[in-house]
């Protein structure tokens, strides 16, 4: 089947890869986009299309900053089967293909032949490409090397380069036409009928891809998913963007840190998507990654773009719409846009916190079978470490063992329950929270040979000792052996039944007991045998180690992780030298908890470290968290605390006994019950003191498996400590869990022993004292000695329980042991964590109130105010019950009914305790538990009798407490009546009425309080107001809601005088009642919404800009907000008041905040979050931005239902505040979902504004006066303002923005569109039949007309936007304006005006750029008028061609100006071009704009004469008048004088010229000045100021401090080339140093598609060919400056090169053999068309032309030119800059070697011959000008020469200087011998004598020689001295010389005053000597000037020393003073040839 193309283009995705055989295959992946245009193969099994692969990093190496990277495209052939297609794009061009095929090289260009335009992009394909694979695949019908049928591979090949597109593309250039104008899911008129495409099985059946209003624009795709989870496709959008868009920036600027936080970003943000999609998780799990998803994109947003898009965790992540709730929207807008993370408030009484503690490793060093202990302790500064929980003890097994079982979980527990004071997260912020470690193990028991004991086991020998410390812990490091049994063969203390026996070996079974003494029986064990008497070491545990980890940051940053905790224990006094007290994991607690002996510690070497990790949750229900995480916390272990963290929920009672030490000092005395005290047996080492403890009953019965040494041990009977030395510390703690009953009579008993010894001492403690249970704290039991006495029972009671338990006696006395002794005691303490009993007395009383006399009551009722809270928050259903069984069993008796009522207040107050969340449990105790109906008359009685007197001070306090739980009190009131009411119906009484009054009464007394306005009475006042809200919904059930409305009614009516503080809490009660469920139904809810009208009304709208005022209005932004979310809602005139307030609130400007405070709030304090930097914004005006959006939504459904809303006063401030909203007055423009949200929500206002105006603001066409032109001048502002907005353009939009915008709003500038044409139409006349048929507009003129031209910029920015809709509106109404102006005026020059401004104000704001959109705007209005067009001649068709045509130049002229594709050189070039069509539009100001941009840009480029050329362009237009011209904005300008303006701009000039060295131009601009100073303005000292800075530049001009230009000539050939450069020649200005090598380079730059050819290569007419010369400035020989003397080196070049416009370049040189006489050179000279400088720096040349130079100037032009180059090397090698002196000696030997051709001593034939020296008579001959000018170059040549001479003083360089010096003054004597004539007789003829003598001074005359000095001679010595000549003064010439050569080649005659012959010799000395100064430096006399006019004795010596001093002062000076100017360089001569 041969190839065809499809109908419409198909989008496909690849489903299985293929793999490419042949160069025309396009290998596929997986998931690769691909775009199908054609369909072949064999059965058409084959298709062929372009493949979008993702954007190249490498390509953004050379992009554009800010640019999107474009996408990879690939064409080719790929199987059929190997796609799925998804979807058919819209219509196709004729031929098939896809829009967006290039036709001409590498521009792209868009068809849109279906109206539809898509954005300005790149091509989707490069027709070349698409020929080419075309004309390769035209052979064959089908991909035959496949035989027809695609073969797979598992793997993919890389495509060729030859598949690569040159030209890729954005993949938006690759989009799907999503249009709704051209969207289509119908099966595509394929003419094969075979291909048939197929959407997204996966897509819901009634929905369809979103939509994008540009043709060919990708929204973004979505994956199957995207319902269910839509953060996958919202990753994927994100990832993208970011990768085309940030990727290569953040590379090519090196921002590597932004770059490595990017990077854990996406990796984050890819392993959750996968997450997501693969539904591994857990639904908490979900929930929290999709929080921590949603955030993690807002950080990358925010590092990269600072645009941040909503997305809403509570809904999957799914990003928030303009259908979703604009608060919502705001609120989330403002929390992700200001906080790093969601705003987290923590609840102390609802939150607590749980840490979870994994054992992960631990480095075990021959421990035997060691244990670690884990609890967690807290410190706050100044007090000791406090134990906070339970215990974790895990026994360790071996380390091959406990790495297989740590995976399990096994070894972790999860500590329960810590509040925020714990954690140190409130106000104990400074108190740290340790977990610490205790490490135990076994060692073998330490006895000393000689004290054994006669009981005692032998001791292992080998056993390590170490000395005694008193922390416990053993300095034994080497215990080796398996666990002992210390089960001793004892029996137990008076047992009644077996102990069970327990396998744990760190426990023991029973209670050593003494045997007895009368049959002395030996020690037996529990069954009787005897212990073991074997020999060998006995075990006992002790303690190792202790480590600690302050975990308080885990909490605070959430940290989690493996932490390493290092195990100290404390060291010896000669410790090793690892000891340590300051380390980086030591912390001072350690000290703490183990105390040593010597003060140090050290590590632990047989466990040096325990590996831990750490996970801490926060949750106000531990096991609610263990079942909502099973995966990580199943089968946990919990550790609780040892005490209550708030109120209890569920039932507990444990107690806890922490075992201190035993008090056993040197010469302690045992108590006993005989003989009082008892000394400890001196044979008693006690080194291994060991504590068995039992808890047993009154009957002495053992209390079974009660003991828990940690949370995860099994219950024990008995229980051992670890063995420690004397004054040793055990510090361990036991929890005891005893049955509630035995807990009255239950006791400790617990026996002390020196292992393996008998016990030697006994102690017991009862755990319930004084009718309570004992109490917390320290206790000290007496140690009793163990024998017969103590250990004898009686039925099992052991006789110790008669013996006092303490040292105090029974009336609290203690034993003095001054006179004593030291007695033995046990110091330990204990805790009760129970719900089930209470140690304080007065709350047992009232528990047992029945039990207790009248008296007694009224007493524990008064005290009960003191009981500890904690003891009532364990028995608060137990004392609820109480409290009210006394309200109602003392009925009627009021002292008794107010103590209850106090107490239940006392009770009830603990609520607001934030140490117990006891809210819930008083809610479920009213609702469940309360059973006391005959509690309400007893409760409103007393309610009332407290309210009577508020104001009494002793009563205040009770009022104010109880209105605190004022709502408890009611709900207790209101279950009362309940009960009562059911009591009543058994009975048939009823007192509703009676109830009702009562409550009525109570809420008439809160009235009266409000209305009372005594100031004592504030804070009473404050409570009710701001509990009010709870109050009133408990009457629910009792009280109908219209009852329930009128209290609160009645209530806001006594608080309508409240005043500050009051009015927000005021406004905060009325927000919680329109929350109330019972005012959201029927007819109350409609009173509800009227009345808050009424009650907000008075707190916001127009407003003083206060704190308080700004707070009301936020609060009364709530209420309305809250009542917008209704379903029948209908606003009452919020929208007023909004607009009021925030215009009112506008005004005052958004202040810096550092904090933010959440919006719309609920409560007063507002909560508020700190930001991490400050920000500008305003809560309030945000919060009524929203409001209005909110409001925006009813208000159109609201006018049509005929809702009373008076826009008069409203429509100029709505139109305000959307123009407000778009200008981001309200937020921020980055807060791009709520910005966009505004777009949509501003539409629906201005449409519902439009609804009122159309049928209000436009009167009939009689009372057209009436029409309100301002306010529909605002209105389609605004909406033009709207449509246009940046924000909407998509196809500029990288992907994850253009998804966001088009998701959230639509497609906007479609809706826009429509409501523009409806609104122009609105203000139209309805047009006749003639006009319809002949312009095709239904509506024309009227009062369109007002809005020409004020409305054609905006409308001309929618003429040239790229969606079809917008465009399509404009140019209609476009069409409109210019009929409407042509029937007005018959002339189109406003229109045309005003588009001028337009068109260029877009360009220069939105750079646009060239886009083929103008075209089609010019196309499209041109089509509008086609009508006209069939008319010939019509002038309004010939008005509109002639506009039309003048736009579509100014279309070209600002695109080529602003094409970001060009240079600087190419922009200046197109912007004068720009300028000078602006000038022709008399478009002046935009023309000066332009001037100034242009004088900028070349400024920035260093280009300073050029800028103040493009100066002088705005000076021109201005008079040196002192008329007044306009002010200007753009540049600055303020209103002034013509004169004024004109000066500025002189100076700006000037600066640039000076800083450019352009003398010429300034001193020009200096000259006009001044006149205008001296003739006009008569300013003498700007006048004065003006001559001294001409002054400077003359005096730099004749110091040489200057440099001339280089000149090139370019020619450009080739049609490439525009026709402004095609086949034409330009002079360029070069730099002075630039070469001809580096101006070829940059201009290149300019072309880089130019060839650069040689000279004589033929080109081609296609290409582009550049040719570049160099040129030289050409100086006319006959200028007057080359027959002036005296004038300077500088300043003759000065001269010659100033404002230079012909140029030249040797052509031909003629030297013959014949000599000079014959040789000329042939110059081609080039003329401009302008003058240099130029602002270009380019001319165009105007005249060719060629002449030949004679003999003469051939050697006048190269004499000055080899003048010139020894000049600048004589110049380089003084100042260092040439080295090497071989140069200079190969120049000077050029010119001084006689038989050289190239020495211009030769050029001496071209002058006469001067006369024989015997002829004195005969007269010189005259000089043509160029002879002189010839003479003049041979000396200035001399002098240069004999300067240069001066550098060989070198010795390595004298002999060269000596043999060039002999040559020099042979070959120039006769230039030498008038620089220094020999004094010789036939020189006389040189001399002269004064043309008159000196009066008054008769002496004999000295003669001046022509040089200056004086000489005698023989023949004259009669004559009159002469006057001195001086070389720099001329003026005698006029006297003395009978002919002077002129300037011009005449010459003057006059006779000289003696009449004698010698005035032409005379002349021709004086010719001859003072050209020789011609290179001197003028500025400064010659000190030979000052000589010659010094008389001198003539004599020969004489005549010798001023022939040296001339030689010597003059010559050299000169030559030092010629060494100052400035020559050319020797490569600036232009010598080239062609």
């Amino acid at each position: 089947m041969p190839w065809r193309p499809l109908p419409r283009i198909a989008f496909a995705v690849a489903t299985y890869p293929f793999q490419a055989s042949t160069p025309a295959d396009l290998p596929l992946e997986i998931g690769d986009e691909l775009y199908i245009i054609e369909q072949g193969g064999q059965d058409a099994s084959w298709f062929r299309g372009y493949l979008v692969a993702p954007p190249s990093l490498l390509a953004g190496l050379t992009s554009v900053r800010g640019q999107t990277l474009e996408a990879r495209v690939f064409s080719g052939i790929f199987p059929r089967c190997c796609v799925e297609v998804r979807e058919v794009l819209g219509d196709a061009g004729v031929d098939g293909h896809a829009h967006g095929s290039v036709s001409n090289g590498d521009s792209p260009r868009l068809d849109h032949s279906n109206g539809d335009f898509p954005q300005r992009q790149s091509s989707l394909v490069h027709q070349g490409s698409m020929r080419r694979n075309r004309s390769n695949d035209s052979a064959r019908t089908r991909p035959t090397t496949n035989g027809g049928s695609p073969k797979f591979s598992p793997a993919t090949q890389t495509r060729t380069p030859s598949q690569r597109l040159p030209n890729p593309t954005n993949d938006k250039g690759l989009a799907r036409q999503l249009s709704h104008r051209s969207f289509t899911s119908s099966q595509p008129k394929s003419p094969l009928g075979q291909f048939t495409p197929t959407s997204d099985t996966s897509r819901a059946q009634n929905t369809k891809r979103p939509q994008a209003p540009v043709p060919m624009l990708k929204i973004g795709d979505e994956t199957p998913t995207s319902s269910s989870e839509p953060l996958v496709d919202e990753i994927a959008s994100c990832l993208r963007e970011w990768h085309s868009k940030n990727l290569h920036e953040l590379l090519l600027a090196r921002r590597y840190s932004v770059l490595e936080k990017l990077s854990d970003l996406v990796t984050h943000l890819d392993l959750a998507r996968r997450q997501l999609l693969h539904g591994v998780l857990t639904a908490r799990e979900i929930e929290a990654l999709r929080e921590e998803i949603v955030w993690n994109l807002v950080d990358g947003n925010k590092m990269l773009s600072s645009e941040i898009i909503v997305r809403d965790p509570k809904q999957r992540g799914r990003l928030l719409t303009g259908d979703d709730s604009a608060i919502e929207m705001t609120k989330l807008q403002s929390t992700m846009s200001l906080l790093d993370r969601p705003p987290v408030f923590q609840h102390d009484p609802v939150n607590l916190y749980h840490l979870l503690v994994d054992v992960k490793s631990f480095a075990n060093n021959a421990l035997n079978a060691p244990t670690l202990s884990f609890y967690l302790c807290s410190r706050s500064p100044g007090e000791p470490p406090k134990a906070l929980t339970e215990s974790f003890v895990l026994d360790l097994p071996p380390q091959e063992e406990f790495e297989k079982l740590a995976s399990t979980g096994r070894y972790r527990t999860l500590f329960t329950d810590l509040t925020s004071n714990d954690i140190g997260d409130a106000s104990r912020s400074d108190a740290d929270l340790y977990l610490v470690v205790k490490v135990q193990a076994n060692q073998a028991i330490q006895k000393s040979s000689f004290s054994q004991p006669r009981r005692a086991l032998p001791v292992d020998e080998n056993a390590s000792q170490s000395r005694p410390n008193t922390s416990g812990f053993s300095s034994s490091v080497s215990v080796k052996g398996g666990r002992q049994s210390l089960n001793w063969a004892q029996k137990q203390f008076g047992s009644v039944r077996r102990a069970q026996h327990d396998s744990r070996t760190t426990q023991v079974t029973s209670t050593p007991e003494s045997p007895s003494l009368e049959n002395g029986t030996r020690p037996t064990t529990e069954d009787g045998s005897r212990p073991s008497t074997r020999q060998g070491p006995h075990y006992a545990k002790r303690s190792i180690g202790i480590g600690v980890f302050n975990i308080k940051h885990l909490f605070r940053h959430g940290v989690t992780g493996d932490q390493n905790v290092s195990i100290w224990t404390p060291a010896v006094a000669n410790a090793s030298a690892d000891t340590l007290n300051s380390t980086d994991d030591w912390d001072e607690v350690i000290r703490e908890l183990a105390s040593s002996r010597s003060g140090a510690y050290t590590r632990c070497k047989p466990m040096e470290h325990v590996s831990l990790a750490f996970q801490s949750f926060a949750d106000p229900h531990a096991n609610n968290l263990i079942d909502r995480t099973p995966t990580l916390l199943q089968n946990i272990i919990p550790t609780l605390k040892t005490d209550f963290s708030g109120a209890p929920t569920e039932p507990r009672s444990d107690i806890y006994v922490r075992i201190s030490e035993v008090f056993l000092p040197h010469q302690a005395l045992l108590s006993h019950p005989e003989r009082g005290t008892v000394q400890i047996a001196s044979s008693l080492e006690l080194k291994n003191v060991q504590l068995t403890l039992e808890v047993r009953e009154k009957s002495g019965e053992r209390i079974e498996r009660c003991i828990f040494p940690g949370s995860n041990s099994l219950g024990l009977t008995a229980w051992r400590t670890s063995a420690v030395e004397r004054s040793e510390l055990w510090d361990q703690m036991i929890k005891l869990v005893i049955p509630t009953a035995d807990v009255p009579g239950a006791h400790l008993i617990m026996s002390i022993a020196d292992a393996p010894g008998f016990p030697f001492a006994l102690s017991w403690m009862p755990l319930w004292t004084e009718e309570a249970f004992i109490r917390d704290g320290s206790h000290a039991p007496l140690l009793y000695v163990y024998d017969k006495v103590t250990s004898n029972s009686d039925n099992g009671r052991g006789a110790y329980l008669d013996f006092p338990w303490n040292s105090k006696g029974r009336h609290g006395d203690t034993k003095d042991e001054r006179l004593t002794g030291p007695i033995a005691t046990l110091k330990l303490e204990t805790k009760l964590c129970s719900t089930f009993f209470s140690q304080d007395t007065v709350l047992l009383g009232i528990l047992r109130w029945k039990e207790q006399p009248e008296s007694q009551i009224l007493d524990l009722l008064a005290r009960f105010v003191f009981v500890p809270e904690i003891e009532i928050v364990k028995l608060v259903n137990e004392v609820f019950d109480a409290l009210f069984s006394i309200l109602a069993g003392y009925d009627g008796k009021d002292e008794y009914e107010d103590l209850a009522f106090n107490a239940l207040i006392t009770v009830m107050g603990i609520v607001h305790d934030r140490r117990f969340n006891l809210g819930p449990f008083v809610d479920t105790y009213a609702e469940t538990r309360f059973d006391n109906p005959f509690a309400t008359p007893c409760l409103t009685r007393s309610y009332l009798r407290l309210l009577a007197y508020p104001a009494d001070p002793h009563i205040s306090r009770r009022v104010r407490a109880a209105f605190k739980v004022g709502r408890q009190l009611l709900k207790f009131i209101v279950c009362a009546r309940r009960k009562q009411e059911t009591k009543e119906a058994g009975i048939g009484a009823n007192t509703e009425a009676t109830f009702k009054r009562d409550i009525k009464s109570i809420f008439g007394a809160f009235n009266s309080l409000m209305e009372d306005s005594s100031p004592m009475l504030i804070g009473s006042k404050t409570l009710v107001v701001q509990h009010m809200h709870s109050w009133l919904p408990e009457l629910k059930g009792l009280f109908s809601g219209e009852e329930i409305f009128q209290l609160a009614t009645d209530f806001l009516g006594s608080c309508a005088g409240v005043e500050g503080k009051l009015i927000l809490y005021k406004l905060i009660f009325i927000f919680n009642l329109t929350t109330d469920s019972s005012f959201l139904q029927g007819d109350v809810e409609q009173k509800v919404l009227r009345a808050t009208a009424e009650w907000i009304g008075p707190y916001w709208g127009v407003g003083n800009d206060s704190t308080q005022w700004r707070e009301q209005v936020r609060l009364c932004c709530s209420i309305a907000a809250k009542q917008a979310k209704q379903p029948y809602f209908k606003d009452p005139g919020y929208f007023t008041k909004a607009i009021e307030s925030y215009h009112s609130l506008l005004t005052s400007g958004k202040p810096k905040n550092d904090q933010l405070s959440l919006l719309y709030p609920t409560t007063y304090p507002f909560a508020s979050k700190p930001l991490a930097s400050p920000a500008a914004f305003d809560e309030a005006i945000t919060e009524l931005a929203g409001l209005l959006a909110t409001l925006a939504g009813t208000l159109l459904p609201s006018l049509r239902l005929g809702t009373d809303i008076d826009f008069t006063d409203l429509l100029s401030p709505s139109l305000d505040f959307v123009m407000s909203i778009l200008s981001g007055d309200a937020f921020p423009k980055e807060w791009l979902s709520l910005y966009i949200f505004h777009h949509k929500a501003s539409l629906q206002i201005l449409e519902s504004l439009l609804e009122v105006m159309a049928t209000k603001y436009i009167p009939p066409i009689d009372d057209a006066d009436g029409f309100d032109t301002e306010l529909w001048s605002k209105y389609l502002l605004t909406l033009l303002t709207l449509i246009r907005s940046d924000t909407l353009a998509l196809e500029t939009f990288p992907e994850q923005k253009r998804r966001a915008v088009w998701k959230i709003a639509g497609d906007v500038r479609e809706q826009g569109a429509g409501l523009l044409k409806r609104s122009w139409e609105a203000i139209g006349w309805e047009a006749s039949p003639e006009e319809q048929k002949r312009y095709g507009l239904p509506r024309l003129g009227g009062f369109q007309v007002q809005y020409v031209p004020r409305l054609v910029a905006p409308i001309i920015d929618l003429c040239l936007s790229v969606h079809e809709g917008l465009r399509n509106v404009a140019v209609r109404i476009l069409q409109a304006m210019i009929i409407s102006e042509w029937s007005l005026n018959e002339d189109l020059s406003v229109i045309q005006a005003e588009m001028i401004d337009c068109f260029e104000i877009l360009f220069k704001s939105k750079n646009i750029g060239e886009s083929l959109v103008q075209k089609m705007f010019v196309n499209e209005l041109l089509d509008m008028f086609e009508s006209l067009a069939r008319a010939p001649g019509d002038p309004m068709w010939q008005a509109i061609k002639d506009v039309i045509s003048t736009i579509d130049e100014l279309l070209e002229l600002l695109a080529a100006v602003h094409s970001p594709d060009i240079t600087e050189s190419l922009r200046i070039m197109n912007t004068l071009q720009l300028m000078n069509f602006l000038k022709d539009m008399q478009k002046e100001h935009i023309f000066i704009r332009y001037v100034h941009q242009l004088a900028e840009v070349q400024a920035r480029l260093d280009n300073k004469t050029e800028a103040g050329l493009a100066l002088r362009l705005h000076a021109d237009l201005y008079t040196w008048e002192s008329t007044s011209v306009k002010s200007l904005t753009e540049p600055a300008f303020p209103e002034q004088s013509s004169f004024d303006r004109k000066e500025r701009l002189y100076f700006e000039m000037i600066k640039y010229f000076e800083e450019g060295e352009a003398w010429h131009c300034a001193l020009s601009s200096y000259r006009e000045l001044a006149n205008q100073y001296e003739h006009s303005h008569y300013d003498f000292a700007k006048l004065a100021r003006t001559q001294r800075a001409m002054a400077t530049i003359y005096e730099t001009i004749s110091k040489g401090e200057w440099q001339t230009h280089r000149y090139f000539r370019v020619t450009y050939h080739g049609l490439g080339f525009p026709s402004n450069l095609r086949d034409k020649q330009f002079i360029y200005e070069g730099e002075a140093s630039e070469r001809q090598s580096a101006f070829t380079d940059r201009i290149r730059l300019l072309h880089p598609a130019a060839q650069v050819s040689p000279k004589g290569e033929a080109e081609d007419e296609e290409g582009q060919y550049l040719r570049i010369f160099s040129v030289s400035v050409y100086r006319d020989l006959d200028h007057p400056i080359y027959q002036q003397p005296k004038v300077v080196q500088s300043t003759r070049d000065y001269i010659s090169s100033a404002r230079p416009n012909r140029f030249a370049v040797t052509s031909k040189r003629h030297s013959p053999a014949s000599g000079v006489q014959n040789q000329w050179i042939e110059k081609t000279l080039y003329k401009t068309r302008e003058s240099f400088p130029t602002i270009l720096r380019r001319s165009e040349i105007v005249a060719v032309d060629v002449t030949r130079l004679s003999p003469l100037q051939t050697a006048v032009e190269r004499t000055a030119r080899k003048s010139s180059e020894l000049a600048a090397l004589d110049k380089r090698i003084a100042s260092g800059d040439e080295p090497d002196i071989t140069s200079l000696t190969d120049a000077v030997l050029s010119s001084v070697d006689p038989s050289s051709a190239a020495t211009v001593a030769q050029y001496r034939q071209l002058l006469p011959s001067a006369p024989e020296e015997t002829e004195e008579d005969v007269e010189r001959p005259a000089l043509s000008p160029l002879q002189n000018a010839l003479q003049i170059a041979l000396f200035d040549h001399t002098s240069t020469l004999k300067h240069c001479l001066s550098h060989y003083v070198h010795p390595d360089h004298v002999s060269t200087g000596d043999s060039l010096s002999k040559h020099f003054q042979e070959t120039f004597s006769p230039e030498l011998a008038l620089l220094a004539p020999n004094l010789t007789p036939v020189q006389h003829h040189h001399f002269t004598s004064p043309p008159h003598s000196s009066a008054g001074n008769p002496s004999s005359v000295t003669p001046t020689l022509t040089n200056g000095t004086n000489h005698t001679s023989e023949g004259l010595s009669s004559e009159p001295r002469s006057r001195p000549l001086s070389i720099l003064s001329l003026s005698f010439i006029k006297n003395s010389t009978a002919s002077v050569a002129k300037a011009n080649g005449t010459s003057v005659s006059a006779p000289s005053d003696d009449g004698t012959s010698s005035a032409s010799k005379f002349s021709q000395a004086v010719n001859n000597s003072v050209y020789n100064s011609t290179s001197a430096n003028t500025t400064a006399p010659l000190p030979m000037e000052a000589s010659a006019e010094r008389p001198t004795t003539a004599h020969s010596g004489r005549s010798g020393k001023v022939k040296r001093r001339f030689s010597r002062l003059g010559l050299s000076r000169m030559v030092s003073a010629r060494d100052k100017t400035k020559a050319d360089s020797m490569d600036g001569v232009a010598e080239e040839q062609e």
